[in-house]
C-alpha cells in the first residue's frame, strides 16, 4: 500500500483493534492529526461524542461511505441515522461476503 491507501480519509469505515470497543466497526468523522483520528458509530458512539482513537488501534477498511463523507464535507455534520445506516449496509454487504469467502472450501464433511 502506498501512503494515499495508508492515511485514513473522512467516511472511511474501521474496525476496532484495541479497547472497549474492540471487533465492532465505526466510521472516521474527522482526523486529528498523523496519529489520531475521531470516530462514531451513531448508536453507542454519537456524532456530538466521538471517541478519540489512535491509528495503530484501528484496521482501515477498503470502503468509504459516500453518504457520510459527502455529508461531513458540504455541511461538516452528519446525522446518527446516516452514520447507522453507512454501517448496517457495509455490514450487510462486505463483511458477509469476506464470511463467505472464508468458509467457502473450510467446512467440508466427507
Amino acid at each position: 500500500m502506498n501512503e494515499a491507501e495508508s492515511s485514513p480519509r473522512i467516511g472511511q469505515i474501521v474496525r476496532v483493534l484495541q479497547g472497549r470497543e474492540v471487533e465492532q466497526y465505526m466510521i472516521i468523522i474527522g482526523v486529528v492529526d498523523n496519529r489520531f483520528v475521531l470516530l462514531a458509530d451513531g448508536e453507542k458512539r454519537k456524532y456530538d461524542r466521538p471517541k478519540k482513537k489512535n491509528v495503530h488501534h484501528i484496521k482501515l477498511m477498503d470502503y468509504i461511505s459516500p453518504e457520510v463523507q459527502n455529508s461531513l464535507l458540504e455541511t461538516g455534520r452528519v446525522t446518527n441515522g446516516k452514520l447507522r445506516f453507512a454501517l448496517s449496509k457495509f455490514v450487510n454487504e462486505a463483511v458477509t461476503d469476506l464470511k463467505e469467502d472464508q468458509l467457502d472450501g473450510e467446512r467440508r464433511c466427507n
